[in-house]
């Protein structure tokens, strides 16, 4: 991301009641086109609610949300047109194979796709023909995400993407949601894996009690801690556990069959 990028998402002011809960408490922020922005937070800070609203699938109490210039109130048609959004996998057909889903999304959107281009870009060209249901989960989070840029969007929205992945199937996300931003989308996570966070994000919103707390690159707010007088109780070392398992084991991907 350049300081000279446009808005591809606005947030202003955007409350979000259930009852007398307030889920989501008057927050605004900005993401720009082509970085890797994520949301954090622990659960019930409001940061699945904010996306939902992003998304058009939830209505906002108060505020406003924009998302290419469209308003995800007003014109919620030519937002889905520019969005990608990660189903969970309660919603694929279980027994459609990878390419006949493709193809089914394809008519969800009313596009020509070539499913084999898309699966060849999640790394799942071999399982063209497997049933969606006998995937393992690292396979079914890649499809996941394929389904998000099938119609070649400008922000694809990812909710924890990585969670009970293996550390192989994890950091080959992680590329491919580099990939993602480097084809031209923009990308909005959401994570509770702080590494995964620092390692992928240009810029993190941190919420908390429905509220953005702060919000800042996370070399940045690493430093401002440091700035504090911050200090570990124990040394980090220049590794971890999981470099140590990816380099004895490879990054080779070892789906189940």
């Amino acid at each position: 991301m350049n300081n000279n990028s446009h808005k591809i998402i606005e947030v202003k002011n955007l409350v979000k009641k259930y009852g007398e809960l307030t889920a989501v408490n008057d927050i605004s922020f900005d993401v720009y086109e082509g970085e890797i922005f994520g949301l954090l937070g622990p659960n019930g800070a409001g940061k699945t609610t904010t996306l939902e609203i992003m998304e058009t699938l939830r209505e906002q109490t108060s505020g406003e949300v924009k998302v290419g210039g469209y308003s995800v109130s007003q014109n919620k048609d030519e937002v889905k047109k520019i969005i990608g959004v990660q189903l969970q996998q309660s919603g694929f057909y279980p027994n459609l194979n990878l390419t006949e889903l493709i193809k089914l999304f394809g008519g969800l959107y009313n596009i020509n796709v070539n499913p084999n281009e898309i699966l060849d870009m999640v790394g799942l060209r071999e399982k063209a023909g497997a049933i969606y249901k006998n995937l393992s989960g690292g396979q079914k989070q890649r499809f996941a995400v394929a389904t998000t840029i099938i119609n070649r969007p400008k922000v694809v929205f990812l909710d924890e993407p990585t969670t009970g992945l293996d550390p192989q199937a994890r950091r080959n996300l992680w590329d491919l949601i580099k990939n993602i931003r480097d084809g031209g989308s923009t990308v909005v996570i959401t994570t509770h894996y702080m590494d995964e966070a620092e390692k992928l994000c240009d810029r993190v919103g941190i919420m908390d009690t429905g509220k953005v707390i702060e919000l800042d690159s996370p070399n940045n707010l690493i430093d401002n801690l440091l700035a504090k007088g911050f200090t570990r109780e124990e040394k980090m070392k220049h590794a971890s556990l999981e470099d140590v398992f990816i380099s004895l084991t490879g990054k080779d991907l070892r789906d189940e069959q």
